[in-house]
């Protein structure tokens, strides 16, 4: 979005965060660079501009529906879909549903950066609500047990329903405070404050009381950049995601009929039982690829195709035969657009052999000089049959 002359916006959210109607003067209205979108500037607004990992507010201008809001220098931007007329007065309506949500996860978020914080030195480097979860990025590792630890105290801020207050200090006042902030920052600063949690610099929409959060839950946590990022769960979408939960394990009780509180046990029976399956399947198939070896004959070309092996089962069957003739071998089986392939050579180099039909059967792979896998384009097993009976008759195998 272009930045025009105009005056900064007065920043409605920044009084009443929940302020969801409100009328404003169109100062301009220009195309946007994409056809059919229009940027608006008012001289004051309650819809929040993406910044400070939080999204822009959405919502309605008039007859124009806000798709996006931008700010640059103090002067916001709205980008909607319709053109409003210059110099008229225009009602903005917000979509308070999105707004509460941001509102929940900033909020959430906050709180539990600054128990993190105070529970380990680490710093908050970086934020972002996204569509699907919130993420907070850490600047030091937090271990597991940490983790919930702060999760738990978090949610006991939650709890006690405390007033989340956001004011701009005096400078003298500022001077003497002590609050978390990513960055240095010209001109006046907001301060968002929660009793006992956190007391940051903030540009964002906020809830009133952590109440209104109703819950902060930590969905998840990985390694990142020498810290941790976190996924985080507030409000509605802990809410969301425990019934999103619920239905899942209701579904897999049933499939395991297993009762409350016995579903891990019940699944880790089915995965014991399945892995004794598994291993017994293997050694029947063991059993039959030595007695298939077996069959092969002093003189017969050691070159099978068998349907639907796996590659553990492809490269077991090839060594079998090489054990049992001590002869370059060679398993097919389907796979991708043509065959994959085991090659085996005992006392011999099969790397040699696989350069070899590669090239012959516009196929790729390789490995090591007992055992080579890959797979040919190839589709007509008379031509691979034929690619084994002519180095056979030219003496390379």
């Amino acid at each position: 979005m272009e930045q025009t002359n105009h005056p900064e916006t007065r920043r409605l959210y920044d009084d009443n965060a929940y302020l969801n109607r409100f009328t404003a003067n169109v100062l301009a209205c220009t195309p946007a660079k994409k056809q059919g979108r229009f940027e608006v500037v008012l001289d004051q607004t309650a819809f929040f501009p993406e910044g400070g990992g939080q999204p822009a507010d959405r919502g309605t201008l008039g007859g124009a529906n806000v798709l996006d809001v931008q700010t640059r220098q103090g002067v916001i931007t709205h980008l909607t879909d319709a053109p409003l007329e210059a110099g008229s007065a225009v009602e903005g309506v917000l979509d308070m549903e999105h707004r509460l949500d941001s509102m929940q996860q900033h909020s959430g978020e906050h709180i539990l950066s600054g128990i993190l914080h105070r529970m380990f030195g680490c710093e908050n480097v970086g934020f972002h609500i996204g569509q699907e979860e919130t993420t907070l990025d850490t600047s030091l590792p937090i271990p597991p047990e940490g983790l919930a630890a702060a999760e738990a105290e978090a949610n006991r801020i939650v709890w006690a329903d405390l007033p989340v207050q956001a004011e701009y200090p005096a400078p003298e006042v500022l001077a003497t405070l002590t609050y978390r902030s990513k960055k240095a920052i010209d001109g006046a600063v907001r301060i968002v404050t929660i009793p006992g949690a956190d007391c940051c610099a903030c540009c964002g929409t906020h809830v009133e009381r952590t109440g209104q959060i109703g819950q902060i839950k930590v969905m998840g946590a990985m390694n990142y950049k020498g810290g941790t990022r976190i996924a985080l769960a507030c409000g509605g979408r802990a809410l969301t995601a425990f019934s999103q939960m619920l239905e899942e394990q209701a579904k897999l009780r049933a499939q395991f009929s297993a009762k409350n509180g016995q579903l891990a046990a019940a699944a880790q029976r089915q995965a014991d039982e399945l892995a004794a399956q598994k291993a017994r399947a293997a050694q029947l198939e063991q059993q039959v690829f030595a007695y298939t070896a077996a069959q092969v004959q002093e003189g017969d070309q050691p070159v099978l195709f068998v349907r639907d092996l796996s590659g553990d089962s492809l490269r077991r069957l090839c060594l079998a035969l090489s054990e049992h003739t001590h002869r370059p071998c060679a398993v097919f089986t389907q796979g991708g657009q043509g065959y994959a392939y085991c090659l085996a050579w005992n006392g011999g180099d099969a790397r040699v052999l696989a350069k070899a039909m590669n090239a012959a059967l516009n196929g790729r792979g390789g490995g090591k000089p007992e055992l080579c896998s890959g797979s040919v384009a190839e589709t007509d097993l008379d031509k691979v049959t034929a690619f084994f009976q002519e180095q056979e008759q030219a003496g390379n195998i």
